[in-house]
């Protein structure tokens, strides 16, 4: 009888742990079909290792493009040495400088001459400009918006005919929160990304009935060594209180929400943490308080810079 007791008071203290087996064998199963969809797909991306690592491992035949040809070739490399080359593809490169817009019509061909289809497209390449305002050249916002607006759109006119032809096909986005929320010194930044986050809306409503699907992922900022040299500009401002290293994403983390995105085909994706979350309602139902916060957020900084008497 005692041996009962303690077995069934064993199993009541495993309760509290089936939901999460139950949540781990989900995440397996959700691997697993991640790796099914991206096998084979013919998948263009702009260098972004840990996106390609899992890509490539996964089967699928990658058209990595980048400006840097010698960071293509690393990343290839690396990728072929730390795989079995009987599962997996050899990846296809492709130089391309978004910030040529005259070289992008022949890298489209390019590009299609690869495998002669796209299955996916991801666009996560991305130019940052910190600066007040009256310090930004007219040359510097155009070549911002070459970079984060014109050059994917320019690619996606490029290949959306073989799309529709095909009747197939997925376009994703990686853009950042800034696409719906500004902040002050980055005026440039994040006009392009509410230009490319609109175009994209715009779109996916424009493809759905070729069964193109179209997602975006907004992120708040992608945690790298980078991320600790702010500017002086950014460090001494409020920003510093609501951007702490934990508020941001890792390229591992944001590299599995981007195969799950492929795999479920959401719309949309914000990937944020509570407080830019809150942010954005306040934007929506409290314009009035979040200009009032943004501007207090830059006079302060202005009294951090204005030297002592």
């Amino acid at each position: 009888m005692a041996l009962k007791h303690k077995t069934a008071y064993l199993k009541l203290l495993c309760l509290p742990l089936l939901p999460l087996q139950l949540f781990s064998a989900l995440n397996k199963c959700s691997c697993n079909n991640v790796n099914s969809y991206v096998c084979n797909s013919v998948v263009y991306i702009v260098i972004f290792v840990e996106c390609a690592k899992l890509f490539h491992t996964g089967g699928a035949r990658l058209i990595l493009c980048g400006s840097n040809w010698e960071k293509l070739e690393t990343l290839a490399e690396r990728l072929m040495s730390e795989s079995d080359p009987t599962l997996t593809f050899p990846p296809k490169l492709v130089e391309l400088d978004f910030s040529n817009m005259e070289s992008v019509p022949e890298v489209i061909s390019e590009i299609l001459e690869c495998y002669g289809c796209l299955d996916v497209l991801i666009f996560n390449s991305s130019m940052k400009v910190k600066a007040p305002v009256q310090c930004l050249s007219l040359e510097m916002d155009r070549i911002v918006m070459d970079v984060n607006y014109f050059g994917p759109i320019t690619l996606v006119k490029g290949v959306l005919s073989s799309l529709i032809c095909r009747r197939t096909g997925h376009i994703l986005l990686v853009n950042s929160i800034q696409g719906k929320l500004t902040m002050p010194f980055r005026a440039s930044y994040a006009a392009s990304k509410h230009a490319v986050q609109a175009f994209f809306d715009c779109l996916r409503a424009e493809v759905q009935e070729y069964g193109i699907t179209v997602s975006t992922v907004n992120h708040t900022f992608i945690k790298t060594p980078s991320t600790n040299s702010e500017d002086e500009v950014t460090a001494k401002s409020v920003w510093t209180d609501v951007k702490p290293t934990s508020l941001g994403v890792t390229p591992k983390e944001m590299a599995t929400e981007l195969l799950k995105t492929l795999s479920s085909k959401k719309k949309e994706i914000l990937m944020a943490r509570s407080i830019p979350k809150a942010a954005l309602y306040v934007r929506s139902l409290f314009p009035n308080l979040f200009f009032a916060i943004m501007a207090a957020g830059v006079r302060n900084t202005a009294a951090v810079e204005m030297p002592d008497d």
